[in-house]
């Protein structure tokens, strides 16, 4: 995800990087080479006029909005519903180490109170990992000892065996008597928080937007984008090539972008900062617990960024 600082309307203009432009320049570039093609032919094909008006472009023009604006509502609301579970993973994973050091009475030099906090650490960069399907050893090897990085090595849903192990030591510190039957159904509330944050994450992932939906509206744009020309030609004549691209890019920028966000734990430019929060929610906990965090910086794009 590209965090960028608040620019003023000019230089909005120009920005590329994020913008889509780099993924749909090709298929402009088709529909100025159509538009100016028929332009030239006063839309003929090979000597035949297209007998196309604007009338039906401007009918079909409204109920393709009215789709692109759907799907994209619900491209987006994947979008915040991913975020809001992220959000939802920073404040208990802070509830938890709270948890562990107001109503225990271990301190927080104490070497429970650290495997607890680098449990937590490992869960949030284990989903992260699992939704992005990138390689969790090196995270694992920083925070976890190497008995239980052999015990995950071979395991497909990594956060879930971590989940359990946080479980493992709530039920470890009862039989030491730390705490008593309340105090561990108190934890036992967050780590059943911390399961459904899960089984949430892994919904989104794994359960997108019907594919036969996109695509009805994928060949709907690109028809509707390429045939255009043939109804605006006998009306404003050699400006076809200007509305024609304009409009095209309208639509197609729409569509690719609801394409984009539909997968919000994705490594495009547009989707969630996966790697930074898990390294906020990290070093959150980890200040909490009294221990150094590392300085995560928000990186931040230029304006004039390609």
């Amino acid at each position: 995800m590209i965090v960028r600082p608040k620019l003023n309307w000019f230089c909005t203009l120009f920005i590329w990087r994020g913008s889509v432009l780099g993924v749909i320049t090709p298929q402009l570039l088709v529909v100025l080479a159509i538009s100016s093609v028929v332009t030239w032919t006063h839309g003929r094909i090979f000597g035949f006029l297209v007998p196309l008006t604007i009338t039906p472009f401007t009918l079909l023009g409204v109920s393709l909005a009215i789709f692109l604006g759907f799907r994209n509502s619900a491209s987006y609301d994947r979008f915040w519903e991913g975020r809001k579970l992220w959000g939802t993973l920073l404040n208990v994973g802070r509830s938890l180490v709270r948890q562990s050091l107001s109503l225990t009475p271990l301190n927080a030099d104490d070497a429970r109170i650290l495997e607890w906090v680098d449990l937590l650490a490992a869960f949030t960069h284990a989903l992260r990992h699992q939704l992005r399907q990138s390689n969790p050893v090196e995270d694992m090897q920083r925070l976890l000892p190497a008995e239980r990085q052999t015990q995950l090595a071979g395991l497909r849903y990594r956060p879930a065996m971590i989940l359990a192990w946080l479980g493992q030591w709530v039920r470890e510190r009862k039989n030491e008597g730390l705490f008593g039957e309340i105090t561990a159904a108190a934890f036992d509330q967050n780590l059943s928080i911390l399961s459904d944050v899960l089984g949430g994450c892994e919904r989104l992932a794994n359960t997108l937007l019907p594919y036969p939906y996109a695509i009805m509206i994928h060949r709907t744009v690109y028809l509707y984008c390429f045939l255009l020309p043939f109804g605006l030609v006998g009306s404003i004549g050699v400006m076809t090539p200007v509305i024609s691209v304009l409009v095209a890019y309208t639509f197609m920028a729409l569509e690719c972008l609801a394409a984009e966000i539909e997968e919000p734990f994705g490594v495009s430019e547009n989707d969630l900062a996966l790697e930074m929060m898990s390294l906020s929610i990290e070093d959150t906990m980890r200040e909490m617990a009294g221990q150094p965090a590392r300085q995560v910086e928000q990186k931040t794009a230029n304006w004039f960024a390609l």
